[in-house]
């Protein structure tokens, strides 16, 4: 099946930085807000101009899109050719939500919202340089249904400092409570230059996030929500599409500052900061700060390596059949396919690292 085309929206702007965070976010910037919305506008316009597809699946992510008003958010929206029935994401912040947003991007075309809850135990988001509270996780969902919502995702992440296997079990049995469609559930990873990489008595354990994983994936499978790929679950009918075109090497552009764009093996990204954005687009410049474009092997083996991450695996043959009857409790044969056990799925890396170049 293809898998479409993608567009990813980047809002650079944030109240607070968290302490595991390396994306290209900004606590000091948010006068540019409306200048960095317009010149947005003006880039998505000049590039439907250069023949951009309408999009199968929008992306608006950050940063916190929830800090930008609504309806402005939803003007840079408005310009993105949509494709019938795409799927429209907005990723938001649980302490921003209110009634009269989820009303308005529901107007405004948005189908799934993303919220990123991370924990629903305070000292755990604490570790974690959180700054909401978990009550507002219960009120948000309850809106999102409100305005009419079919269709959400909560994010989660485990192996913060200071949380014990039974904090990590509250956080899961909230969730589950709360009914999601869709659950991310990502393992803590320590990045360069963030203040988690600097304190390494706060890194993750591996052996503990490997028991977390067991457990979310058992609570997860006995509440209907199905593994389709290592870090997320939905129920039958809600996985997210945007993602699914990521893991099939789909084609997407990227609108924002520092937003990353793929036609045809060829990657590139935008310049990191939002003023750099505004002025290149202001003066009818190409945002882009640097690409890199994948040869036909490269390409095939970064397919496989996404594709045995995901529910459907990859085909026979991407393995040696040595590699296969060494590795049989972390690989299955489903008809002409191989896939990850659960235990496979803890060792995804190592196993990828053993995928055949069949080119």
């Amino acid at each position: 099946m293809h898998p479409g085309f993608g567009v990813y929206v980047h809002i650079p702007f944030c109240a607070k930085k968290c302490d595991y965070c390396a994306f290209a976010t900004f606590t000091d910037r948010h006068q540019l807000t409306s200048d960095y919305l317009a010149a947005m506008r003006t880039h998505i316009r000049r590039s439907i101009a250069n023949g951009m597809p309408k999009a199968t699946s929008v992306f608006i992510g950050g940063g916190t899109p929830t800090l930008v008003p609504a309806g402005e958010l939803m003007s840079v929206l408005a310009e993105i050719p949509l494709a019938s029935g795409a799927e429209v994401t907005v990723e938001c912040n649980p302490d921003d939500i209110t009634i009269e947003m989820m009303k308005t991007f529901r107007s405004g075309g948005v189908n799934r919202v993303s919220i990123g809850v991370q924990s629903t135990v305070d000292h755990v988001l604490k570790s974690l340089g959180r700054t909401h509270n978990p009550e507002n996780v219960v009120r948000s969902v309850a809106y999102v249904r409100e305005a009419g919502f079919e269709t959400f995702n909560l994010d989660i992440i485990y192996g913060a400092a200071g949380e014990s296997i039974e904090d990590w079990r509250k956080t899961v049995q909230d969730i589950v409570a709360l009914d999601p469609p869709h659950v991310s559930a990502y393992g803590l990873t320590v990045e360069a230059n963030t203040a988690l990489a600097s304190q390494p008595d706060r890194h993750p354990d591996d052996d503990d996030q490997a028991d977390k994983y067991i457990i979310v994936d058992e609570v997860f499978a006995a509440s209907g929500l199905a593994n389709y790929e290592i870090s997320n679950w939905a129920k039958p009918g809600h996985e997210c599409e945007h993602n699914s075109l990521y893991w099939q090497q789909g084609n997407y552009e990227g609108f924002g500052s520092a937003a990353h764009a793929h036609l045809d093996g060829r990657r590139w990204w935008n310049v990191r900061t939002p003023e750099r954005y505004i002025e290149l687009v202001t003066a009818g410049e190409s945002p882009e700060s640097s690409s890199e474009t994948l040869d036909a092997q490269t390409r095939k083996r970064e397919a496989l390596q996404l594709l045995v991450r995901t529910r459907g695996g990859v085909p026979s043959g991407s393995f040696s059949d040595a590699d296969l009857a060494e590795m049989n409790e972390l690989l299955e044969q489903r008809e002409d396919r191989i896939v990850l056990t659960r235990a496979g799925r803890l060792l995804a890396n190592e196993v990828a690292l053993r995928l055949v170049d069949t080119v």
